[in-house]
């Protein structure tokens, strides 16, 4: 629908790919790794329904975005947020932010504050902070990290494809709240996006939010699937709850990662009445 350029490598542009739909109260939905903005479907028709103006973006390196080889990290995707926000005159705008795009919320608002945004929602969140350290006990061995990037340079579409599998809990949910088609939509969009974005995400990953969170000062939703593989509750988003003064912290009872398409209703119902 729409592009806004955030930067240039060597002779082309960096555009982010956008959609703007509808009038209202503006919600920006940030989508994860390794999809799109496509990824919100079910939520944009809610949101649209309840009176809201929608609009969704691929990340630089994702979707119809462009990829370049640089810049994947909070700092760049934060100021990539802002220029989008700049760029539409967005005020009084609520953040929503799925998995990955949990970070661009919480990173955006301790760089930039609170000035343009009223609400925030983090949904199957990564704070805050991955890593285990002497003081950081309940986050997961680096070594973890290190050996997704190795998988991914050895055989991405492979192991993109076992990782749809996990962010679904497909052996669970696979032909009941998933289905084979939606999987494989799902990784025509993963393998399309840029192989050097892809794995330099990882690091992002375990980047440290626990000195932004007491940034966040607006009313904050956290929504997480109880059944999360990808990220646990246990090292996200139950301690990320503690950390926000102003947070409503909801699970969703036999959740995977991928709630945005199977719990969806369950997703939108709390989305709607939160930003009403």
């Amino acid at each position: 629908m729409g592009l806004i350029t955030v930067g240039k490598e060597n002779s082309t542009p960096i555009d982010l790919y956008y959609e703007d739909h509808g009038s209202g109260s503006p919600v920006v939905l940030i989508h994860g790794w390794p999809l799109s903005g496509a990824s919100w479907e079910k939520q944009t028709n809610a949101l649209l329904a309840a009176g809201h103006r929608v609009i969704t973006y691929d990340r630089r390196g994702f979707g119809r975005s462009s990829k370049p080889g640089v810049g994947y990290n909070y700092d760049t995707f934060a100021s990539d947020l802002d220029r989008v926000l700049k760029k539409l005159d967005l005020k009084k705008v609520a953040l929503v932010g799925f998995s990955m795009g949990s970070g661009e919320v919480t990173r955006y608002l301790a760089k930039y504050g609170t000035k343009r945004v009223r609400k925030a929602v983090l949904i199957g969140t990564l704070g805050p902070y991955l890593v285990k350290k002497s003081d950081n006990p309940e986050g997961v061995d680096a070594k973890v990290f290190e050996d997704i990037k190795g998988a991914l340079r050895n055989d991405r579409p492979t192991f993109l494809m076992e990782f749809l599998k996990n962010f679904y809990n497909y052996d669970v949910t696979g032909g009941k709240l998933v289905s084979e088609r939606v999987l494989e939509d799902n990784w025509n969009v993963a393998v399309g996006a840029s192989a050097i974005g892809t794995v330099a995400c990882v690091d992002c990953w375990i980047e440290d939010f626990r000195k932004n969170l007491p940034k966040n000062t607006v009313p904050t939703l956290i929504l997480h699937g109880d059944a999360d593989r990808i990220l646990p509750p246990d090292a996200t988003s139950r301690r990320q709850a503690k950390q926000i003064k102003n947070v409503k912290y909801v699970e969703l009872p036999g959740g995977p990662h991928g709630v945005l398409w199977t719990h969806a209703d369950q997703i939108n119902a709390e989305l709607v009445k939160f930003l009403a």
